[in-house]
């Protein structure tokens, strides 16, 4: 359903993704791991268009989507929940969740998506009129997520959604990824913590200096030398 083909991004003079090309499949989890600076955010950014493409292209479901604007790739079934979450703090949780149903479509069934986040973060529900920067860390992280649900994605793109988190709360959001993506919600995840990311992934991508170096399933990534020594420590 998303096809990145040879992208490539500057940030002015300097080049942050080489001729990357990836893909996400109707119904899978996907995973794009690497270290700090290798372009994962970057990666994403594009994708929903706050960044642009020099080169390359990138379609959603066969439509170019490179040069679209973001409210327009939104709209058309991308949401991205950004790294540090960016709630808006100042508001409550229930006009946080409200701003991500800001079309016509979402709109109109916005009280039923409520109560299906709510199916998954019931937390939320428990403190719709709090403002949203009192929240722990972790209901901030699941008051992200259940804004970016809000727009009705087909594809949902995180980045770094267990950052901060206390490992408990970890282990309940990957949970909770899965059940957005068993629910039929692609995934196009970035995380720091490879084991889980790859663990609950159909396929990966390893990103290193702005390049696609290694790609294969979550299993082949696992078992893969270079990411067990890298990345995981063994």
């Amino acid at each position: 359903m998303l096809k990145v083909s040879g992208i490539a991004v500057y940030y002015g003079d300097m080049q942050a993704l080489r001729n990357v090309s990836i893909d996400v499949n109707q119904g899978e989890v996907v995973s794009v791991i690497g270290s700090n600076g290798a372009g994962k955010s970057t990666l994403l950014k594009t994708i929903s268009g706050m960044l642009r493409t020099r080169t390359g292209a990138i379609s959603l479901n066969g439509n170019e989507i490179s040069q679209s604007p973001p409210s327009q790739i939104v709209a058309n079934g991308i949401s991205h929940v950004p790294e540090g979450r960016q709630i808006f703090p100042t508001m409550t949780v229930l006009e946080n969740l409200e701003m991500g149903a800001q079309f016509p479509r979402t709109q109109k069934v916005q009280h039923e998506t409520m109560q299906q986040v709510f199916g998954y973060f019931p937390r939320l529900k428990e403190r719709l009129k709090q403002k949203a920067g009192t929240l722990s860390g972790g209901e901030q992280q699941m008051l992200a997520m259940g804004r970016g649900l809000m727009s009705l994605p087909a594809l949902m793109m995180l980045d770094e959604p267990s950052l901060g988190l206390a490992p408990v709360l970890v282990s309940t959001i990957f949970e909770i990824i899965e059940k957005i993506n068993r629910q039929g919600t692609s995934i196009l995840l970035i995380e720091q913590n490879v084991f889980h990311s790859l663990n609950i992934s159909n396929r990966g991508y390893v990103l290193e200096n702005g390049q696609v170096a290694l790609s294969g399933t979550g299993r082949e990534l696992l078992e893969n030398p270079h990411i067990r020594k890298t990345y995981l420590g063994l």
